[in-house]
């Protein structure tokens, strides 16, 4: 397995930047960076790269093996020794078809041999929980699903998935990983500190969270956080919500807060709250942030069997809401990442509006909220 990066400001440029990526006959491209840019330059994509699988997403930050680009598309050619992919995409108008989508996209990808599946989807117009739902139930036996929702920096508005077509505003696209040969290793984490009880679920639609111990839900809120509540909802983002299960313990599914009703005293969440479940909640320290994502590249380097000798790709997708929180270190969570695998190793990916991964290795895939999910992709392949 091959893998050459590049990071491209403008698509005129495309010609020589994409030559050593062109040279080294690629199999797959991706390629992740700011709406406009991403856009522009998918042509170019198109243009160099006929025949080969290209997947990506519009993002508020793309993640590079020199880190975070706020202003670039960064781009990562590889080339498979032994392992094949195959591409598929649906298109999704409208919320209501997301698990419909999910379906259709699952029974697109053949079975035999199907050892991961790398998703990346629009990141409004869906219900998240309900497409994954779709997905894992056409698929039918478990196989990993990880990848992320798109975003942009500018706030909760229309993103973009690149797939062969080009971008689309209505695209989710679903890269088949097949092949005896592949090594395939995943982990998901978020390093919130919790605070304050675990309160029931007594009153919810869809993502909205009505009522908690069935008092208005904004009224609970804005007790506990105090005087940051005269910044909602922007400080939702420091204090989101970790499910629990009956007996208050944690799921390992994480909910950021989007806004706030006054008129019904709700609160929207980035995806669906489970009726009847508990949360509790969590704010943030900075150190526990960076040692989540140890936490998960540590997890996805176990699954591979470890090892001292890395030569693969690291795939990262992390919340846009914790480079808010982190601020000035947010690029700690990169650098984090790569040492875990050596330092050496490629890294590509974004920053997103909701993360997909399995909670565990035999778990079906979920959405998380301000969550961090490491990929390793390699390849064993013996030659003689």
């Amino acid at each position: 397995m091959q893998t050459v990066q590049a990071i491209l400001g403008d698509a005129a440029d495309a010609g020589v930047t994409f030559a050593p990526l062109i040279a080294m006959k690629p199999d797959l491209v991706f390629a992740f960076g700011p709406s406009e840019s991403l856009c522009n330059l998918a042509p170019a994509l198109t243009e160099y790269f006929p025949g080969i699988r290209r997947i990506g997403c519009s993002s508020a930050f793309a993640i590079s093996s020199a880190g975070l680009e706020q202003s670039n598309c960064v781009v990562t050619a590889v080339r498979f020794d032994a392992s094949s992919i195959i591409e598929a995409s649906v298109r999704l108008a409208s919320k209501e078809g997301s698990f419909d989508a999910g379906k259709r996209l699952g029974a697109s990808l053949p079975r035999d041999g199907l050892r991961a599946v790398l998703l990346l989807g629009q990141g409004v117009k869906i219900r998240g929980s309900a497409l994954l739902a779709g997905i894992n139930e056409a698929l039918e036996t478990v196989v990993p699903v990880v990848g992320g929702l798109a975003s942009r920096k500018e706030g909760y508005y229309q993103t973009w998935v690149l797939d062969e077509s080009g971008c689309g505003s209505e695209t989710i696209v679903a890269l088949g990983l097949y092949g005896n040969s592949l090594r395939f290793g995943f982990g998901v984490h978020g390093g919130w500190s919790p605070f304050g009880p675990a309160r029931k679920v007594t009153r919810c639609e869809g993502n909205v969270l009505y009522e908690l111990d069935g008092e208005p839900a904004l009224d609970v809120y804005r007790r506990y956080l105090g005087d940051y509540a005269r910044d909602l909802p922007t400080v939702g983002h420091f204090f989101p919500f970790a499910m629990l299960d009956g007996n208050h313990e944690e799921i390992g599914l994480i909910r950021s807060m989007l806004a706030v009703d006054e008129k019904t005293g709700g609160l929207r969440f980035g995806d669906e709250v489970i009726p009847d479940s508990y949360l509790r909640m969590m704010h943030a320290n900075t150190d526990k942030l960076v040692g989540g994502v140890e936490t998960a590249a540590e997890a996805a380097r176990r699954m591979i069997g470890g090892g001292d000798s890395y030569h693969g790709l690291i795939f990262m997708v992390s919340c846009v809401g914790r480079e808010l929180v982190m601020g000035e270190r947010v690029e700690e969570e990169i650098e984090v990442a790569a040492e875990v695998f050596g330092g050496e190793v490629p890294i590509a990916g974004f920053y997103s509006f909701g993360e997909i991964s399995p909670t565990g290795e035999d778990a079906a895939c979920k959405l998380h909220n301000q969550t961090v999910m490491v990929a390793y992709i390699d390849e064993i392949f013996d030659k003689g």
